[in-house]
């Protein structure tokens, strides 16, 4: 099946946009975007390039997404699953719904319901609206709602539709989890495809739930170590697009704390705030952030808080898209030039 994009130019033509970051060394933390909710929907494929759209199922939806993310400024980030020879039952549809628990937190919290698919959209517009407290019934779903808090949910982006970079790396990637991960992990842990979720110039990339980590530029050697945990963490430091519980400059931070520490700092709970801040245009980046994270050990028995200063540190060109003729921009690079543990 030929895509959007392949239509346009051959594969063997394409300039892949994630291998022109990776040369320009191009740093992807500070990418994950920031988001409170997560709406993840089984879908089967293919998928088209505007499939939130174009999908006769899902087209309904975007009146309410719109509303919610532009009107009320709710950090939703909704998306899409294959359906897995697996995972999936027929004439079923699994929905996950991921939310922030508390303001400082480690982890989202995680409600997932597998529904006749006629129940699918119901479902999927009752929890969207208890987001603004709109009149809604979720309990004629709880009969559909599984036990499943206990599974790690890695999401692989392999939609070439939108980008070839995504179809290309994604895919093997998101083959050899699924095949060698998945099933040595004793039904804790499932690997899906997934659709665009932003930062295809860092492919292959993936979310790691209920974490909310987002990681870019991936490949086979560093799977054992961010599926297994079993090394020093400070070897993914290049890998790292941040948590999605902070905010940019706050991700920045937070890397620098975590690769200083060990893999007990995903436990604790977290939260970032900018005390200051350059201004600029709409359209500009800041030059630098004052930033502070306080954490705390999910028992109580400690907590404290970081301050630190983000400073731009260089430019790399980098692309956006990948295309035969591709368009490359400047792109800032960020360091933590200060890091001070004050309480």
């Amino acid at each position: 099946m030929q895509t959007q994009q392949t239509d346009q130019f051959s594969l063997k033509d394409c300039r892949f946009c994630s291998l022109v970051s990776q040369a320009n060394k191009e740093d992807p933390i500070g990418t994950a975007g920031t988001c409170d909710y997560w709406l993840i929907m089984e879908l089967p494929q293919p998928w088209s390039a505007n499939i939130f759209q174009e999908d006769p199922q899902i087209k309904p939806l975007i009146g309410l997404f719109q509303e919610l993310i532009g009107k009320h400024g709710i950090k939703l980030r909704p998306m899409l699953i294959a359906r897995d020879r697996d995972y999936s039952i027929p004439k079923f549809t699994r929905v996950l719904y991921y939310y922030r628990p508390a303001q400082q937190f480690s982890q989202f919290e995680k409600q997932e319901f597998l529904v006749p698919e006629e129940e699918a959209i119901n479902l999927v517009t009752a929890i969207l609206q208890q987001l603004v407290q709109q009149p809604n019934d979720l309990s004629k779903f709880q009969q559909y709602q599984q036990q499943t808090s206990h599974i790690r949910e890695l999401m692989v982006c392999t939609h070439a539709q939108v980008d070839l970079a995504c179809g290309k790396f994604g895919t093997p990637l998101y083959r050899q989890l699924r095949k060698e991960y998945a099933p040595a992990a004793n039904g804790n842990l499932r690997v899906w495809q997934t659709n665009h979720f932003g930062g295809h110039q860092f492919a292959p990339t993936l979310v790691d739930l209920p974490q909310g980590c987002l990681w870019g530029h991936l490949n086979p050697e560093v799977l054992d170590l961010l599926v297994k945990q079993n090394a020093s963490v400070s070897r993914l430091r290049q890998y790292y697009r941040g948590w999605a519980g902070i905010t940019k400059f706050e991700q920045i931070t937070e890397r620098e704390i975590w690769m200083q520490s060990d893999w007990t700092w995903r436990n604790y709970l977290k939260a970032g705030k900018i005390l200051d801040i350059e201004k600029v245009t709409q359209d500009q980046e800041p030059n630098w952030a004052e930033v502070r994270i306080d954490y705390a050990a999910p028992d109580g028995s400690l907590s404290g808080a970081y301050e630190a200063r983000v400073e731009v540190c260089s430019e790399v060109m980098s692309a956006l898209n990948s295309a035969t003729d591709m368009e490359l921009q400047a792109v800032k690079q960020y360091r933590v030039s200060r890091l001070v543990k004050i309480e």
